[in-house]
């Protein structure tokens, strides 16, 4: 999954040159116009890997939004002010209130890319640092914040997904009948266990490079399945 980047910009050209080259470097990106319209996205569940921020915004100020955006929504979320306003004040402003960096207009659009793709590496080594975690071939799980990486690029799981590979890796090289499966993830012993087959294979079409003969999570037949890092 690609990293995405929401713009927060008024300005529709140049919010555009912003996206265009965020594209071109493999970055998933979504635009808003206004702090208004960026939080309507937010509320809808949306949730970018970093956040581009102007301050000169129609309604809502960047600096109201980027205060709101870091009370209501998670805090770690790399925000880079990308703003004509240069004074003292204003970048000051703008880190007291949780920014990371903040980046003058005009800007080299490649040096921004560069920015982020440098904000991003470093957030994702500083996540592995700080939380526990789990690899298998290119991919890495965040115990803690119940994500999983391949390189710096999130694979999208649902919470039963993650919970089912989570338990098989923990218990690596142990063969784990459907039976075991179902009662640790699901926290019970009555159920349908035919839903850990189901969880299985959609895990297998996500993370392994041909379902049909999974390296990571193998079919013991007559036993269950097993993971192999």
């Amino acid at each position: 999954m690609k990293s995405s980047i929401l713009v927060i910009e008024d300005v529709l050209e140049m919010a555009q040159l912003i996206r265009m080259y965020m594209e071109n470097a493999g970055f998933d990106c979504q635009t808003a116009e206004t702090a208004e319209i960026a939080l309507e996205k937010l509320q809808g569940g949306y949730t970018p890997d970093l956040v581009l921020l102007d301050l000169n915004l129609p309604g809502m100020s960047g600096l109201d939004f980027l205060q709101k955006f870091r009370a209501e929504y998670k805090t770690t979320i790399p925000v880079i002010i990308v703003s004509a306003r240069d004074a003292d004040e204003d970048i000051i402003a703008g880190l007291g209130y949780g920014a990371d960096e903040f980046v003058t207009k005009p800007f080299s659009p490649r040096v921004l890319v560069a920015r982020v793709q440098s904000k991003l590496n470093r957030l994702s080594i500083t996540e592995a640092s700080v939380e526990e975690t789990i690899t298998f071939g290119p991919y890495t799980l965040y115990c803690n914040s119940c994500v999983l990486k391949k390189g710096v690029e999130k694979i999208p799981l649902s919470t039963k997904e993650y919970e089912v590979l989570e338990y098989l890796a923990r218990n690596a090289g142990e063969s784990l009948s459907p039976e075991v499966i179902y009662n640790h993830v699901w926290k019970t012993q009555y159920g349908d266990v035919t839903a850990v087959a189901v969880y299985v294979q959609r895990l297998r079409k996500k993370i392994e490079d041909d379902p049909s003969h999974p390296r990571y999570i193998t079919t013991i037949f007559g036993l269950g399945y097993k993971f192999e890092k």
